[in-house]
């Protein structure tokens, strides 16, 4: 499938799904709405940075949490609350049900998936799997609950590079998926054996080093900050490589005034309520319109709105289930993730 026509195919979805935008008395009304239903459920939202910013804001004044996948997946685990509605993309809704599988596990809409899911089918990627029975299997986040029992471990970008250079140390060989890019990535900075899946997220793949090259020359005292997801290209240009809340922190702590962000717009709301006094850009993609698929924002996360967020909960709908057969073979690598990190975390502070 070409991409011009790849996506022709997600904005006509699109455009059939999304409501007509909100006036600002019907925006309070809806924020008022869910934040009731969301106390009297003992219900909590957590929406990833990609989400438009009223839902992030929402999930702010709400006791929520607004964080990476990472974040969101040990949040919701943790968290009282008896219903957890995940903003995000289904791929996000299922780590949460798996996590915490006696909690009730909602999301807006059960439509939102990802390019590198979709690009991940269990059948193909367990016979690649197979061929390979004597390296270890490391599965980005963003794949399915079927994706993830058939791994070893699962790491979010955040945390991936620290959990590969361990598994190297072992001596151990890896099959790395689904994202090329990042694996790629891993393998430069880490110089790991890994074998890639080839697949890749339709936000990140779109963004151009020569148009990066020439954005920069109109900010030259820009800091230019990237996704690993992005081409190796692109990644070559930053000044700054590193998952979304890293990215963030980059923003915080660079001296930079201007810079040029090479990852979703969603993230925009975060950085400039950290940092209102700088400018965020963002970096050049194919085109717009039919010229690209995503134009620097997952379509698939546009499809989380107030509108559904309220539906879900009023009625109870889009309620994520996991086959239980799943559940004990995908927690094993889930919890192994939090266990590195969480270790890694009192490692750090240790030091501190």
């Amino acid at each position: 499938m070409t991409q011009i026509s790849e996506r022709l195919l997600v904005q006509a979805h699109l455009d059939a799904k999304q409501s007509n935008p909100l006036t600002p008395e019907q925006e309070a009304d809806y924020r008022a709405a869910i934040a009731a239903e969301l106390k009297r459920q003992n219900a909590v939202l957590v929406a990833h940075y990609y989400c438009d910013p009223v839902i992030q804001a929402l999930a702010e004044e709400t006791g929520g949490c607004v964080s990476d996948s990472l974040e969101m997946a040990r949040f919701g685990k943790n968290h009282s609350a008896e219903t957890v509605v995940v903003a995000g993309v289904r791929f996000m809704g299922e780590t949460a049900k798996i996590l915490t599988p006696e909690k009730r596990v909602l999301m807006p809409t059960l439509e939102a998936t990802c390019s590198l899911d979709l690009g991940c089918p269990v059948e193909a990627f367990s016979a690649f799997c197979d061929q390979h029975p004597e390296r270890t299997v490391v599965v980005y986040a963003n794949t399915s609950a079927a994706v993830k029992a058939r791994a070893d471990w699962v790491v979010t970008s955040s945390c991936a590079l620290e959990i590969v250079e361990s598994l190297m140390d072992n001596g151990e060989t890896i099959i790395w998926g689904p994202d090329q890019h990042l694996g790629r990535y891993i393998q430069k900075q880490t110089g790991a054996d890994m074998l890639l899946w080839d697949g890749a997220c339709i936000v990140h793949e779109e963004f151009k080093s020569r148009q990066l090259a020439d954005m920069k020359a109109l900010y030259p005292d820009a800091a230019i900050l990237v996704h690993p997801e992005s081409p190796e290209a692109v990644i070559d240009l930053a000044d700054a490589v590193g998952s979304t809340s890293q990215l963030i922190k980059a923003a915080q702590t660079l001296p930079n005034k201007t810079f040029i962000v090479a990852t979703d717009r969603g993230i925009f709301y975060k950085m400039q309520q950290l940092c209102p006094d700088k400018e965020f850009v963002e970096a050049p993609t194919a085109g717009n319109g039919a010229a690209c698929r995503s134009c620097a924002h997952c379509p698939w996360m546009a499809m989380n709105t107030l509108e559904r967020v309220l539906d879900c909960l009023r009625q109870g709908s889009n309620e994520i289930f996991v086959e239980p057969a799943l559940i004990p073979k995908a927690i094993k690598p889930l919890n192994r993730m939090l266990d590195f990190t969480q270790a890694a975390r009192l490692k750090v502070s240790g030091n501190a």
